[in-house]
């Protein structure tokens, strides 16, 4: 099961615009009630942490050595996006496979900056 808090890079293509394009990291911020529904999947869109060399507070940077994953991730929580879960299954495997996961520490921080990027009074 896709849980929140678990990071997949997951293909972004087709996109308009300005939204984040390819095969991504993504964090899931979705509660896993509604992650184990056949419904979509909230994540953030991350991008390589030398992309963006300087940290805003809608942001959260997130290093290798504590989620997991192969490079030092920024999760952009202004590219917040809901997600069909085919798009977590390997082709090769046919299964949901996290890259990595991240810290509960983070995560909060995580849920500060959607909070500024959606308005919400979180105390």
């Amino acid at each position: 099961m896709i849980e929140r808090g678990q990071i997949y890079f997951v293909n972004l293509n087709p996109i308009q615009g300005k939204e984040q394009a390819g095969l991504r990291p993504v964090l899931v911020v979705s509660v896993n009630a509604i992650n184990s529904k056949p419904l979509v999947v909230a994540v953030v869109v991350g991008t390589d942490a030398k992309n963006i060399p300087r940290n805003y507070t809608v942001n959260v940077r997130a290093y290798a050595t504590e989620t997991g994953l192969p490079m030092d991730t920024v999760f952009m929580c202004f590219q917040l996006r809901s997600q069909d879960p085919a798009r977590f299954t390997d082709p090769k495997t046919g299964q949901a496979k996290a890259a990595g996961a991240m810290p509960e520490d983070k995560m909060k921080e995580v849920e500060k900056a959607l909070g500024l990027v959606l308005g919400l009074k979180i105390n």
